[in-house]
């Protein structure tokens, strides 16, 4: 699935509009190096089509690119990562 995914820096939000509706990813940046995912959220009309996890693998490869530890405050985004392996070094130790 290819999906026109949105990064706006300044809102700290990734989205996707597909058939008039939404969908969001929202993080903040509480220390330097570290971006914690704090909300996800999908439209009615777009779920069960995969959208939250094309959003998820967006952020995650932001924080990689940016070298970033990743908090996880969102449950969706806690779930995500503990299911792919291959994301576990991003994670910021306790």
């Amino acid at each position: 699935m290819s999906l026109p995914i949105k990064h706006t820096p300044e809102n700290q939000e990734f989205t996707v509009s597909q058939d008039g509706y939404s969908a969001e990813l929202s993080y903040s940046l509480p220390t330097e190096g570290v971006i914690d995912f704090t909300h996800t959220f999908v439209e009615e009309g777009l779920r069960g089509q995969g959208i939250g996890d094309e959003l998820a693998k967006a952020g995650l490869a932001y924080a990689r690119e940016k070298k970033l530890k990743v908090r996880t405050t969102c449950s969706f985004m806690a779930s995500y990562v503990a299911q792919h392996p291959d994301y576990q070094d991003l994670v910021e130790a306790c």
